[in-house]
Order: C-alpha cells, then structure tokens, then sequence
C-alpha cells in the first residue's frame, strides 16, 4: 500500500532517529502526539514497520561492512599522582576527564582507523551522558543505537595512577547497564544487519550477553567477546557451562582466561595454550591472551604463536588493550592473517599507552605500521 507524503516523512525520520520519542517526532513533523501515533499505526498496517517499537524490516540481503560494538560507555575520571604514591594520605598530582568505557573505547578506536561502526550502550539521560555521546559521534562513531535512561546516572571510571601511569586501583560504576535487557537489545537488532562482526564486552549484563549471542547465531554473525575484567569474564563462563557455542573469538588476559574457564590458569605458556584448547574445543576460532609487557600468544585451531610487545614508555596505560581489540578487527576488515592483525595490535597498544588519551586522536592505520616498522 502507498504511503502518505506525512507517513513517507515520519517514515525518514524514524529510520535516521529510530530512539526518538513520539514527541519528539511530533515536534519535528509540526504535528502532534496523537497524529504520530495514528501514522505509526498505518505503518505498522502497511508493512513499513513491524511494531510500535519502530522495528523495521530486516532486509537479509543487505552488507555495508560495518562492526556493531555492544557494551559499556562511561565518563573517565582519571588521577594521576605527581611522585611515587603514598598510600594512607593525600598525594600531589592531576585530574582529568574524558569520554571512556570499554565498548565505546573500541567503537571510537575502529572509527578513527575508517571502519564504519555502531555503538550499543546505556547512559543516563543526563549532562555527562550529552557530553558522552557529543563525543563519541563527534569522532565517527554511530550513536542511533544507544538507549538514553531517564533518572539514572551515567557510567563512571574512577582510575587513581601512580606517577609513571601504571593503575593502583580503578573504580568502575556502572549501574546503568543493567537497563540495557534483552529487550532492549531486540528493539536494537535493526542495528546488526549488514555487519561484518559484532563485539560483546562484559559490562553486559549476563541475560543481555545470552540474548546478544542468540540474535548474532541466527544471523550468522561473528562475535568477538572482549572479558573487561576478571568478574565480568564469568558472565560468559556461565553461559558456556549451560551448553552455548563459544563466540569466534575470545580476548582475554591471563586472569579473565582462567575465568572463562572456572579456574586459575598460571600464566606459562604450556598452561595458557592448554587452556586456550579448552576455549577453540567449546567452539572459539581464535583466542588472543593478553600478557601485558610479555606480549601475547594468539591461538588458533591449527596454530598459536607468541608475540612480542613492542618497546613503549607508559603515560598512560588506560584503553590501551580496547586500542588493542580495534586495530585487530581492522586488520581482519583489511585482509590481513589473524598474526598479522594481532602485531598491529600490538602496535596500537604501545601507541596509547604513550599517550595522554584514553584513545590516540590521530589514530590510523598507516600510523601502525608506521610504528610496527620503527
């Protein structure tokens, strides 16, 4: 059935603002609540949305390229003490804030590298929450898909850094992500079509990773599980105890491995390849463990080889492992061998934590081979 030259706008606005209110079309449109809402319905009716959610139709066919990221933003709160720390009293040093959060962190990274990339997240409707998402749009990233939370604050990342950059301790309050569900995911899976990969971190809530999974194997997507933490590891360790298929890749350090799997694994090379066979026997493709300043050893069904990390004076070593994550998807986006891509891992990594930023401004793919040259 036709559409309506009203019908045919609203229609445009929706799909470029799928998570605008009804008022908020309204106003756009020069009508009201209850016009919006009558529109909607006849949309519904004729096909050109599939719900009240603004669902539209999946068109199976389509591929633009993209990776949708799925995971935690928040504002970095970061101190850093002028000399060596003193525990027990207050120490001379400086602060600063800056957009942060793992999720958001490898989705700005992917952006300033040229891959087109979606953002799937939950913040508070709040100032910090427009200052976040400002800019994490202002740096490429597509913003359509995160859910705004009235009455809740957004996430915070309290990092305290001794004066060489290395973290003493961090806090991490994220609470508003347990408002990203799994329906609110679904009311987001318009966002999935057409992607290349997608990336779970473990700020999802337990539920929403399970349903993250689902959605991803019934389109045939591959995903990429980023543990965050040792604690947050376990939301996936639980969902591969009850029989689900590992994702295709996994990207742990040596803590969150021994997560994953229920168990402390040292960290010595014949021990950690043992466990990273544990994780391709559960359906994994590769598994890429982090081991700070001894590299890391990326393993495959067929292969694991160690690398080396490359010669870096720490600043700051805060998103250097999300730097890390983006530059390997790149590198797989690109062509290259999952080693090849790992390397310029490796150099994304040592690039950051170089940096003053959470994520390098002018961050580019020639600028890590570049540095893998050097």
């Amino acid at each position: 059935m036709a559409l309506t030259r009203k019908e045919q706008q609203l229609l445009t606005l929706i799909r470029d603002q799928p998570l605008a209110t009804p008022e908020e079309l309204a106003q756009q449109l020069g009508s009201t609540r209850a016009a919006v809402n009558v529109h909607v319905s006849n949309l519904v009716r004729k096909g050109a949305l599939l719900g009240r959610g603004y669902i539209l139709p999946d068109d199976p066919d389509r591929s633009d390229g993209r990776i949708v990221v799925v995971g935690g933003a928040n504002v970095d709160l970061k101190a850093r003490t002028s000399a060596p720390a003193l525990p027990g009293t207050s120490n001379p040093g400086v602060t600063e804030q800056a957009p942060g959060g793992v999720g958001r962190n490898i989705a700005e990274n992917l952006a300033r590298l040229g891959v087109p990339v979606s953002l799937i997240t939950a913040v508070g409707r709040d100032a910090l929450g427009d200052t976040l998402l400002h800019d994490t749009q202002a740096a490429g990233v597509d913003v359509s898909g995160v859910l705004r939370v009235p009455g809740e604050t957004t996430g915070t990342y309290t990092a305290i850094l001794n004066d060489r950059g290395e973290m003493l301790i961090a806090v991490a309050a994220m609470g508003v992500m347990a408002r990203l569900t799994p329906a609110a995911l679904r009311e987001r899976r318009r966002l999935l079509r057409g992607a290349d990969w997608v990336v779970a971190d473990g700020n999802l809530p337990e539920d929403t990773l399970v349903a993250l999974l689902g959605l991803c194997h019934e389109r045939g997507l591959q995903v990429v599980f980023e543990p965050v933490s040792v604690p947050k590891a376990r939301h996936l360790h639980a969902a591969l105890e009850a029989g689900l298929a590992a994702p295709q890749v996994l990207t742990p350090n040596v803590g969150e491995l021994g997560a994953l799997l229920g168990q402390d694994v040292p960290d010595r090379l014949p021990d950690l390849k043992r466990a990273a066979r544990a994780l391709l026997d559960r359906g994994a493709q590769i598994v890429w463990v982090r081991r700070g300043r001894h590299g890391s050893l990326l393993c495959t069904p067929g292969r694991s080889v160690t690398l080396p990390a490359l010669p870096a004076t720490p600043r700051d070593v805060t998103g250097a492992g999300d730097a890390m994550l983006a530059a390997f998807l790149a590198g797989l986006t690109q062509g290259l061998t999952p080693e090849d891509a790992a390397r310029l891992g490796h150099a994304a990594a040592a690039l950051t934590i170089e940096h003053a930023a959470t994520v390098v401004p002018d961050l580019t793919l020639d600028l890590l081979q570049r540095r893998l040259n050097s």
